[in-house]
């Protein structure tokens, strides 16, 4: 299979999913532990995270599959949503946990 056919396995198979620099647990980058943080602060622990750098053709591929430079990335019932900066501004302004489901 490849990364392509993974990373859309996983996206569409999941409801959350977070592609970023090492698990929720131990997250490898401040932005990663932003995007982890705002997560749990709509009430989500119940997401799938990817660890990027434990494969690095999983780490490129996302970034093509999504057309987004950047690391984390957040999927939401398929749909990409943004990284960090975006997901704080949806939390911000309540969009994000309504979209979560977790008004």
């Amino acid at each position: 299979m490849s990364a392509q056919d993974t990373i859309r396995q996983t996206v569409t198979g999941n409801p959350v999913v977070l592609f970023m620099k090492g698990s929720a647990q131990f997250p490898q980058c401040g932005f990663s532990a932003r995007a982890v943080q705002i997560l749990v602060a709509c009430g989500r622990e119940d997401f799938v995270t990817v660890d990027v750098l434990a494969d690095p053709e999983i780490r490129q591929g996302i970034k093509d599959y999504s057309s987004w430079p950047t690391i984390p990335q957040l999927y939401v019932n398929g749909e990409f949503l943004g990284g960090s900066d975006i997901m704080f501004e949806m939390f911000q302004s309540g969009e994000l946990q309504k979209l979560l489901g977790q008004e």
